[in-house]
C-alpha cells in the first residue's frame, strides 16, 4: 500500500468533511438538522467505500482524482463559478434552517438521497471503466479513447452522474429555494464540456471520430 497516497487521500477527506459539515451547520445556527446528518451521511460513506477500493486496485486513478489544479484557463473559470454557486446553495439551506422558510419533507429528502445514490453509482461505474478519468481537463501520456459501457451511450457520463448527484444535494438538505441555485450547474457544466471536447479532439487519437459516432454528450435523444 502507498502510504503517501493514504495520507493525501485521508488528509482531503478529512479537510473535505469539516468544510462541508461547516457549510451545512454553520449557516442553520444548529446541529439539530436532520437532513444535514443525512446529506454527510450519502455524501462520505460512498466517497470513503470508494477510496478504499480505488487504493486497494487503482492507486493511479486515485492519485489522479486527488489532483485537482485546471491548467486550461477556461476550467479555471468553470471551477470558480461552481464554487461559487455551491457557497450560495449551502448559504441558502442553512438559511432556510435558521429563519424556519420552508423545509422539505423527510420523504422528499430520502427520496433525493435515493437518486444521490444512483448517481454516486453511475460515478464509480465510470471510474471503473475509465483509468484515465483525471479530476482536470487534459490529455494524459497514453491516454485511450474510451468508447465501450456508459461512453458508448453519452460522451460524458461521469458528468450525467454529476447533475444527479448535485441537483439531489439541495432537496437531501430541504431546501426547495436552493434546488434553483443549483439548477444553474448543468449551464455551467455545458461550458466546460464544450472546452473539454475542444482539448480532447486536438489532442486523443480518434475524439473526433468518437463525437460523430456517439452523438450524446449527457442526455440520450436531449444533449
Amino acid at each position: 500500500m502507498d502510504r503517501k497516497l493514504l495520507v493525501q487521500a485521508l488528509t482531503k477527506l478529512f479537510v473535505g468533511l469539516l468544510m462541508v459539515a461547516l457549510l451545512v451547520f454553520a449557516p442553520a445556527g444548529t446541529l439539530h438538522y436532520w437532513h444535514g446528518w443525512l446529506f454527510l451521511a450519502v455524501l462520505f460513506f460512498p466517497m470513503i467505500l470508494l477510496g478504499v477500493v480505488l487504493l486497494m486496485k487503482n492507486p493511479e486513478l486515485l492519485r489522479k482524482r486527488l489532483q485537482t489544479k485546471e491548467k486550461e484557463g477556461e476550467q479555471r473559470k468553470v471551477v470558480a463559478f461552481s464554487g461559487m454557486m455551491f457557497l450560495a446553495g449551502f448559504l441558502l439551506c442553512g438559511l432556510n434552517v435558521r429563519f424556519g422558510w420552508y423545509l422539505l419533507p423527510k420523504w422528499a429528502a430520502l427520496m433525493a438521497s435515493v437518486v444521490f445514490l444512483i448517481g454516486y453509482g453511475m460515478y464509480g461505474e465510470v471510474m471503473r471503466e475509465n483509468a484515465f478519468l483525471s479530476r482536470t481537463v487534459e490529455v494524459q501520456e497514453g491516454q485511450q479513447l474510451i468508447d465501450t459501457g456508459l461512453y458508448g451511450v453519452v460522451r460524458h457520463p461521469m458528468y450525467a452522474a454529476t447533475v444527479l448527484m448535485f441537483l439531489s444535494m439541495p432537496l437531501i438538505l430541504g431546501s426547495a429555494v436552493s434546488f434553483l441555485v443549483f439548477l444553474i450547474y448543468p449551464l455551467i457544466l455545458s461550458k466546460r464540456i464544450r472546452n473539454e471536447e475542444e482539448v480532447l479532439s486536438r489532442g486523443l487519437l480518434g475524439y473526433a471520430e468518437y463525437c460523430k459516432r456517439v452523438k450524446y454528450r449527457m442526455i440520450p435523444y436531449l444533449w
